[in-house]
């Protein structure tokens, strides 16, 4: 069983708990810290880490990401710039042009466009002018649409439209899309170098909420060595009869490493603002022509119901995305009446009511801060008569939510530090905050970034991160504070009590 000490660190206290004042050794077998204190003899056996002062504290979970999607992202256009139509396919010409004289199939994939703000919603007709046969696929910001050309359209066997595809509609489609675009060599490449990013900004874990049989595939991806991190494995409804019969339950060990996991069930309740179908209980503002005007939810109460009461019967946590307040609403709804546990996915705009409620029935907020960003322009033209209400993380932690950050990558980087940065400023650099009363502190970004785990001590999981500064240096909240998390060098990740990663 492997051995490591770790020298001379200065302990973050993390979660409330209190940490040592001087610099100490931390020494860890298994997978586990079985010592802490100052000068302690190396023994036979044991592998050395000087850290000449730097600052430990626990490893960074991700809570909330598509990881096959965002390895993706290093192939596709960046399309998160554009402010209409016109802009994405002048980029695809463009595009276009640089791929002439290759293979004809060959797909190009966008990613990134918002369209929620357009002045006009695109359509299927101007991406055939610029693209011809070419099949292309273009991701919204969100992921909760593609606006495709014709040749795509048919290549992934989806009728004929004007516009784009949604929803429900879309997201069976954007699973599909690896089985045309990416050869089993190069998705494995994409995982790799997504992966050992990840390592590099302290990740160790993360909850992967993949479109995909993401229990079996990363199973598979661990026996051939390429699962380096902890992955908790969510599956959607289409998988959850299958999981029951395998009797996978959340929690439960998956692979020979013990690395992967099984996570929750995981279930989109309504859409998102920028796709405009976050459910909502006011209509939109400023657009009378959409067919639902309040978004619209993705199940009926029943349905909610009885997956969650599946999951709860089966020893399954849940994950709910609900965007929009209604949606928030029937989702607790459903918590409270099947006593099932687990936590709302984004959790943007919340009633008051409701954020009290979360707290009763023990639902977790898993939130990801660095959208506020991007959607603080499209939430004043969409939700002006309710802005103050999103992204209410002073009000959850106020009454009592738990809250766990992450990224829901690609929509945002795998990246907690900058998730932490976004909900210490709630703002990027440069920008006023916004709903500074929201504002959490450093403290609380980095105890909702730790998956629970707190002040690094005798018995603590061995998944640390070594920092080459207190993330505390530049104050506890503010525009300083967010710039210091977002700079923060990472000088060593070590998983499991094995070194993943160091510079030292």
């Amino acid at each position: 069983m492997s051995s490591l000490l770790i020298r001379a660190a200065r302990i973050l206290p993390v979660g409330g708990v209190a940490a040592p004042d001087v610099p100490v050794d931390v020494r860890i077998h298994g997978d586990r810290v079985v010592e802490v204190a100052p000068a302690l003899r190396p023994l036979p056996g044991d592998d050395l880490l000087e850290t000449d002062g730097r600052w430990l504290l626990p490893g960074l979970w991700d809570q909330h990401v598509h990881f096959g999607q965002w390895a993706a992202t290093a192939s596709r256009l960046d399309l998160s710039s554009t402010t209409s139509p016109d802009d994405v396919t002048r980029q695809v010409a463009a595009e276009v042009g640089a791929r002439r004289g290759g293979a004809p199939d060959t797909v190009i994939q966008g990613f990134g466009h918002r369209s929620a703000a357009w002045e006009r919603q695109p359509t299927v007709a101007e991406l055939d002018a610029v693209s011809g046969d070419i099949p292309v696929v273009l991701i919204s910001g969100d992921a909760h649409h593609g606006w495709l050309n014709s040749a795509a359209l048919r290549l992934l066997d989806v009728a004929a439209r004007d516009g784009v595809v949604e929803e429900n509609e879309w997201f069976p489609v954007f699973a599909r899309l690896d089985e045309v675009t990416t050869s089993a060599e190069g998705k494995r490449t994409a995982y790799a170098k997504a992966l050992d990013a990840a390592v590099r900004r302290g990740v160790v874990g993360f909850r992967e909420m993949e479109w995909a049989d993401n229990a079996s595939e990363w199973v598979e991806r661990s026996d051939s060595g390429l699962a380096v991190v902890r992955v908790r494995t969510a599956t959607y409804a289409v998988g959850l009869a299958e999981t029951i019969a395998a009797g996978r339950r959340s929690g439960d060990v998956l692979d020979q490493a013990g690395l992967v996991t099984m996570g929750p069930l995981k279930i989109i309740s309504d859409g998102s603002l920028n796709t405009r179908t976050a459910f909502c209980h006011d209509p939109y503002v400023g657009d009378d022509v959409l067919e639902h005007p309040r978004g619209r939810p993705n199940n009926s109460p029943a349905e909610l119901d009885e997956l969650l009461g599946l999951a709860a019967a089966h020893g399954l946590d849940v994950a709910l995305h609900a965007i929009g307040d209604a949606a928030v609403e029937v989702a607790l709804d459903a918590f409270s009446r099947t006593s099932a546990r687990g936590s709302i996915e984004h959790a943007q705009l919340v009633a008051a009511a409701d954020v009290a409620r979360m707290a009763r029935l023990g639902v977790a907020a898993s939130v990801q801060p660095a959208h506020l960003i991007d959607d603080r322009v499209v939430t004043h033209q969409c939700w002006p008569d309710r802005a103050g209400r999103c992204f209410p993380l002073r009000s959850m932690l106020d009454a009592g939510v738990v809250l766990a950050l992450g990224s829901d990558a690609p929509v945002a980087p795998l990246d907690p530090w900058e998730a932490m940065a976004a909900a210490v400023h709630r703002g990027a650099d440069g920008d006023e905050p916004w709903n500074e009363a929201e504002t959490i502190t450093v403290d609380e970004a980095l105890a909702g970034s730790v998956d629970g785990a707190s002040t690094v001590g005798v018995g603590s999981l061995a998944d640390l991160v070594l920092v080459d500064e207190d993330p505390r240096s530049a104050g506890e909240q503010g525009p300083d504070a967010a710039a210091a998390l977002r700079g923060l060098p990472v000088s060593a990740t070590v998983i499991g009590g094995r070194v993943a990663f160091e510079t030292l």
